[in-house]
């Protein structure tokens, strides 16, 4: 083959003589017999594998984004090809036509998106009732399912639609995050989008199965979370020490749940982590329900070393008197405080 490379990289084909183009033929079969001969190799080695080895290789190649791996693959196991085209008992397609279902699915949603979702990078979309470039219910389900096959995305952010209550259901999203789901991501944002406690507590569990281990900045504003839920997802937040932005506004919880975000590291926390969210920058607790109470407990938390590296508090509509404000700024001396006049301290 370096003989081959040489001889293209002197002169175009068409610039050959005859006896250097029936070499450069010649040559081109060599190539063509050897890679035919490693492909006979490496089909009769799949032969020999165990079924349920085969099964194994060939589920982690049904990939909706790139089915041709899934099918080619099948194309070299009888047994494999078989699985393709059966349908079991009970279900009304094969697993060849469940995959070029869903690669179409998907080839709609990237439509939508206006993407190439093999090759994005991020995704900013609205939820709604599907119309425009707005995502339904169905279209949320498709992005779930392809959540596994989208390891470039470092932005996911999914904005719902106020209509008086916190709006479209994200308990589907965060539950489908798995074992080191969406691992590039950077930036994680459900903006008026409903988790509820429930919803929280699954976030959680999400996170602690290693989803979105490079999280930086995370947004659930409007999401119905109060404070059991809060309690449920700050020990999984604790363990995002890169967390820099936490948006939380207009939130249902209170005291309970400010505390249990700020509380002290467990005893049993491994070093070097002397604070929990350590490189926390930013804080959104603005429209929460938190009182005179808690803030007097953040800025205890604060004189103690909490949050070393917090820069912006934002405390618009809450409510809070004008010595609660006071205590914090000197607790945080360094704290840039948001609050916007039109609050009743």
């Amino acid at each position: 083959m370096d003989h081959l490379a040489a001889l293209l990289s002197e002169r175009l084909p068409q610039l050959l003589s005859a006896p250097e183009l029936h070499s450069l033929i010649a040559l081109l079969e060599d190539a063509a017999r050897a890679c035919r001969a490693e492909l006979e190799s490496r089909i009769t080695t799949l032969h020999a594998l165990p079924d349920e080895i085969q099964q194994l290789f060939f589920g982690q190649l049904c990939n909706a984004l790139y089915p041709r791996s899934a099918v080619g693959f099948s194309s070299a196991s009888k047994g494999l090809r078989k699985l393709m085209q059966r349908v079991d008992e009970g279900a009304n397609r094969s697993l060849l036509q469940q995959l070029k279902e869903e690669n179409a699915e998907a080839a709609a949603l990237g439509l939508k998106l206006g993407i190439e979702l093999r090759e994005a990078t991020w995704i900013t979309c609205d939820l709604g009732d599907g119309d425009g470039n707005s995502l339904s219910a169905t279209d949320l389900a498709t992005l779930v399912k392809l959540i596994p096959v989208l390891p470039a995305i470092e932005t996911l952010c999914l904005q719902g639609e106020w209509s008086g209550s916190a709006g479209p259901d994200g308990r589907q999203l965060v539950e489908g995050l798995g074992v080191g789901a969406l691992p590039a991501v950077t930036q994680f944002t459900l903006d008026e989008v409903c988790l509820g406690d429930a919803g929280a507590s699954a976030f959680a569990a999400a996170l602690d199965r290693g989803a979105l281990p490079r999280l930086k900045n995370l947004g659930l504003g409007n999401a119905a979370i109060g404070d059991a839920g809060l309690v449920a997802l700050a020990p999984a937040l604790w363990r995002r020490p890169a967390l820099e932005t936490l948006y939380l506004e207009i939130n249902l919880f209170g005291d309970a749940g400010l505390a249990a975000l700020v509380a002290p590291p467990p005893a049993d926390a491994s070093p070097p982590q002397a604070e929990v969210l350590a490189k926390l920058e930013r804080l959104i607790l603005s429209g929460t329900q938190i009182t005179d109470a808690g803030f007097a407990h953040l800025a205890s938390r604060l004189r103690s070393g909490a949050l070393p590296a917090l820069e912006v508090l934002y405390l618009d509509e809450i409510s809070a008197s004008n010595a609660t404000i006071e205590a914090l700024q000197e607790a945080g001396p360094d704290v840039e405080l948001e609050v916007y006049p039109e609050v009743s301290w």
